[in-house]
């Protein structure tokens, strides 16, 4: 059983989530169902990224595989122009450390979006929506991206903030 890209995002909501947040109401804040939750869940397991004894996340393999595996696993390609949310280097996470041309932005294709810029598909298909209502999780989703598509300096710079968000708690 392989992880889903899903999966990711459902670990990484579990972890920023309020303490208490069940997989189940957590699913719906990100647009999936709860069967696929429940998979996903299963999947997280096997990969040892969450413990289920504990119904939480294990930070220090998710901080692993995030910043040693998901852009093997779970590659992106940049797409045409396009309007939707900003993601990566251009999300307001890491926003002002590095210049960007007019047409440089990376962004999730999103009708909910008012910004333009190259298309990068999101780990799911909720997330631009998901990550609009929860800013804790569009930070750490959008610091993902930075270590898929970015080039060095902006995957170190990636990497120690969300090491730094994946330690806090």
């Amino acid at each position: 059983m392989m992880l889903k890209p899903q999966d990711v995002c459902l670990m990484l909501k579990l972890f920023v989530a309020q303490p208490g947040a069940t997989p189940y109401l957590v699913a719906v804040d990100l647009g999936m169902s709860r069967a696929e939750a429940y998979a996903g869940l299963k999947r997280a397991t096997i990969a040892k990224l969450y413990d289920a004894n504990r119904n939480r996340p294990k930070a220090a393999a998710l901080e692993e595989f995030l910043i040693h595996g998901v852009k093997y696993a779970f590659p992106a390609e940049p797409g045409t122009v396009t309007r939707g949310v900003p993601t990566g280097f251009s999300a307001p996470v890491l926003a002002g450390h590095f210049e960007i041309g007019p047409n440089g932005h990376t962004i999730w294709p999103s009708a909910v979006g008012d910004q333009r810029g190259v298309a990068i598909d999101p780990l799911y298909k909720s997330m631009p929506e998901a990550c609009l209502k929860d800013v804790k999780l569009y930070k750490a989703l959008a610091l993902v991206d930075a270590l898929r598509i970015g080039r060095a300096r902006e995957k170190n710079l990636a990497q120690d903030l969300l090491t730094q968000l994946l330690r806090k708690k």
